[in-house]
């Protein structure tokens, strides 16, 4: 069972920067006052509206749902894990997420703010804390989040960091630098001004040492005339560890509240682990 949360924990991405007119502060630094009042971020403001209006502009910031059905692939040292397990997610933007596994449906995690819940055979457990760390640090840098919270905040910092490759595509590469001294760069292709490459960097509290995540959009295809990513690959550290392949996207489907509440029935990580 801990393969597939795993492997599913990326659901719901290192290339060169050539650093123009103006760098990007280091993590653990402020933010300086008016930093967004200089040409340098203007134009990072211009090259992120070019890409939100190339994903549907103000329909895609509105949407509600996201139903996506596909194939989900974890990988091991380079080379895909196993045949990868279908899957069946259901998102209800801002923090809620519902992700089926199995070919029965039979294994079901559920995300609601800060919590998280697998549902097996056995009954509902609560997430154990480092997978559900991991799935919150994902979500909390996901593009959906990074457009929809961060960018309209007035004290996130924007910087263009001036052309770039990512994916063997040339795009523009822009950094998002929050309040809170966190970060995340963006590479949009300057032909079609979709995101082709998100990555972002943590600190692991155990050992201090930096990691680096990133996750690549490929394979965009038209769905209710929003531009999707049918492929979406994620790395840590420069090393693939998950693939995702979408066949079949849905936005603004109805979706109840009911889908992703849990009432937690045992406690595998209590000693015992004792029905409740």
């Amino acid at each position: 069972m801990k393969r597939l949360v795993s492997l599913l924990l990326v659901l719901i991405a290192g290339s060169m920067l050539c650093v123009a007119q103006q760098s990007a502060p280091a993590a653990g630094t402020s933010a300086p006052k008016g930093i967004n009042d200089n040409p340098n971020s203007k134009k990072a403001r211009a090259i992120l509206q070019q890409m939100i209006d190339a994903l549907g502009g103000q329909a895609y910031l509105n949407i509600q749902t996201i139903q996506q059905e596909g194939r989900s692939y974890s990988y091991y040292q380079g080379q895909p894990n196993g045949y990868g397990i279908p899957f069946w997610a259901f998102i209800k933007l801002p923090d809620k997420e519902r992700v089926e596994v199995t070919k029965q449906r039979d294994v079901i995690y559920i995300y609601n703010g800060d919590k998280g819940y697998e549902k097996t055979y056995k009954g509902v457990a609560p997430m154990e804390k480092e997978q559900l760390k991991s799935y919150l640090r994902q979500h909390e840098h996901s593009l959906d989040f990074v457009l929809r919270v961060w960018l309209p905040d007035p004290t996130t910092a924007l910087f263009y960091n001036g052309p770039a490759v990512a994916e063997q595509k040339p795009c523009d590469s822009v950094t998002l630098f929050t309040a809170k001294n966190d970060s995340v760069t963006i590479f949009i292709n300057t032909e079609n001004h979709l995101p082709v490459k998100k990555m972002f960097d943590w600190r692991d509290p155990m050992d201090n040492l930096k990691n680096t995540e990133s996750e690549t959009y490929d394979n965009w295809r038209l769905e209710q005339g929003f531009p999707t990513p049918h492929t979406i690959l994620h790395s840590r550290n420069g090393d693939t560890t998950n693939e995702r392949f979408l066949t079949t996207v849905k936005y603004n489907m109805p979706m109840a509240d009911s889908m992703f509440e849990a009432t937690v029935t045992y406690d595998p990580y209590k000693e015992g682990g004792e029905k409740k």
